[in-house]
């Protein structure tokens, strides 16, 4: 079997890490395949969400610990097999819907981060690893932690690699909703059919916006909505809800793809 799962649903390309006997921990292949899945996936126009999830027990323990991988000339490891991946999904133009149907940890815990939306199962939890092994955060997590729970809880995790439970990720705003176990699937590929029915090009700009703002001062944000609102307004997702609100219709998004040649 893949070490990486690929069905396409209803415009959703739904990716499962299918390495079950190690919690889908994340080996270099198996970084390497999710790299170049989204990037298949950005290049489809059939696809205008991504769903990631495990098969098992787990989600994603983390790295995988027992690899020895070999690295590019001047490269570490990390620069090698880990941060393409974590580049493309921070980049992905597509709107991502993580389901943590188990431990998040490490690696796990940073793939979950990059996602848009977060949904959980009741008995998941999400672990900052990295210390209990003598390592520092890693796969952008130091980055986006912070900001997705505040910089002192950040620390707290990070620090002393306690598990966050479900409902305390929750409460501090890590994921988004909890569904039980038997329905985090199916109830996370709802949310990604509703996010593939949208506007994919406004959402997809969406997305930059909640980028740019974490790195851009308020003046530039400004200027950098003021840019993306005036391509939104030009385009045919606009057009086409301006119209369905004029003739009293619900909009219909799915027709009109992903414009690749925007600058980012």
């Amino acid at each position: 079997m893949p070490d990486l799962l690929i069905d396409h649903i209803d415009g959703v390309a739904v990716l499962t890490l299918n390495r079950p006997e190690t919690m889908n921990a994340l080996s270099g292949a198996l970084a390497r395949e999710l790299d170049a899945a989204v990037t298949a996936c950005i290049n489809d126009d059939a696809v205008r969400a991504i769903l990631i999830t495990g098969n098992g027990r787990g989600f994603c323990a983390g790295g995988d610990m027992a690899e020895k991988l070999p690295t590019d000339p001047g490269k570490s490891v990390l620069e090698t097999w880990y941060h393409p991946m974590v580049r493309n999904l921070r980049n992905c133009p597509l709107p991502i819907v993580a389901a943590v149907n188990g431990v998040a940890a490490g690696a796990g815990m940073s793939l979950a981060l990059l996602a848009d939306i977060v949904t959980c199962a009741p008995n998941a939890f999400f672990l900052q690893a990295f210390s209990k092994v003598g390592l520092v955060a890693d796969c952008g997590s130091s980055w986006l932690l912070a900001r997705r729970v505040g910089e002192a809880r950040a620390r707290e995790l990070t620090l002393l690699a306690e598990r966050l439970p479900a409902e305390q990720a929750l409460d501090w705003g890590l994921v988004n909703r909890i569904f039980p176990a038997d329905d985090l699937f199916e109830e996370s590929l709802g949310l990604a059919k509703q996010l593939a029915q949208g506007p994919v090009n406004a959402l997809s700009r969406i997305r930059q916006l909640y980028n740019s703002a974490a790195v851009l001062d308020f003046e530039s944000q400004l200027l950098e909505e003021d840019r993306l609102q005036i391509a939104c307004s030009s385009g045919p997702e606009s057009q086409e809800g301006r119209d369905a609100f004029r003739n009293k219709r619900a909009p219909d998004f799915t027709r009109i793809p992903l414009a690749r040649t925007e600058t980012k």
